[in-house]
């Protein structure tokens, strides 16, 4: 395990730590299913993301990177701007691509199939924030490689996006409370969580909305932005309408989701 490695996994479980403690303490809406059941599927899964991601990427996006940069390739490495210069344009221009896969698997049916085993949890909490089939997995560490060699991104950077990525995607599924005054504040720079909650509303207009994980300014700029639920925090539905009766998924079930699920009404956005 290399120093990027212990700094992504110190940095990940430091979040999950905080989050998790920040819900027991004063948690925003109360939980409908065993947290037991939710946190032992969620937290597999994602161990065996984790592996299947390394099986497929060995060298992982960080050595994409520095394969670009000790070979030139990239718009980056053509242009000579200060270090934190790069590292920032670099940043916000991965975090932009990801905003944009995150509505691709949402109106292509056949992606969508895999991206609504995240939507399909009972509950959100900060567990759900790594609750991905690792289909989508393979499928997103392709596209931030293949990103990172066009763009020409630096290693630093990568290291530093996917800490804020993974922080942020723990930070804004975590069911916590918060002054609506902060919320309101912290919605210009960063997702909350409760504006990514609306993203998990059974509601399709409100499914198909907030798409963005770190900076909130991408919802609001391409008109995906929903600011509350049509039935308020509390009143809001988890989860997907056509899935029938609550079941709590292990992580066979979520393996086998998408292809023994129908897509319901969300993967084209076509509501009024």
């Amino acid at each position: 395990m290399g120093p990027e490695d212990l700094i992504r996994v110190g940095s990940y479980l430091s979040v999950l730590g905080v989050m998790a403690t920040w819900e027991l303490v004063a948690p925003r809406r109360p939980l409908t299913a065993s947290k037991l059941c939710r946190w032992g599927g969620n937290l597999t899964i994602v161990i065996l993301n984790t592996a299947i991601a390394r099986l497929f990427f060995m060298g992982g996006v960080i050595a994409t990177a520095a394969m670009a940069q000790g070979r030139g390739w990239g718009l980056l490495n053509w242009i000579d701007a200060p270090v934190w210069l790069e590292v920032g344009l670099a940043v916000v221009a991965l975090d932009l691509i990801i905003y944009a896969q995150h509505q691709v698997f949402h109106y292509v049916p056949t992606l969508w199939r895999f991206h609504m085993m995240h939507h399909s949890d009972l509950d959100l909490d900060v567990s759900s924030g790594v609750r991905f089939h690792p289909v989508e997995i393979v499928i997103s560490t392709a596209v931030k490689a293949v990103s990172v060699l066009v763009l020409g991104v630096a290693p630093l950077a990568v290291v530093i996006f996917e800490v804020v990525l993974n922080s942020t995607a723990l930070f804004n599924h975590s069911n916590v409370q918060m002054p609506l005054s902060v919320d309101r504040a912290l919605r210009w720079f960063v997702v909350t969580p409760d504006m990514h909650r609306i993203h998990h509303s059974t509601d399709p207009r409100e499914t198909n909305s907030n798409y963005g994980f770190n900076v909130p300014g991408w919802d609001r700029l391409f008109g995906t932005y929903c600011p509350e639920p049509a039935l308020g925090q509390l009143g809001m539905k988890i989860g997907l309408e056509h899935l029938g009766p609550p079941v709590c998924l292990n992580l066979f079930m979520m393996l086998r989701f998408p292809f023994v699920t129908t897509l319901g009404r969300y993967a084209e956005r076509t509501q009024a």
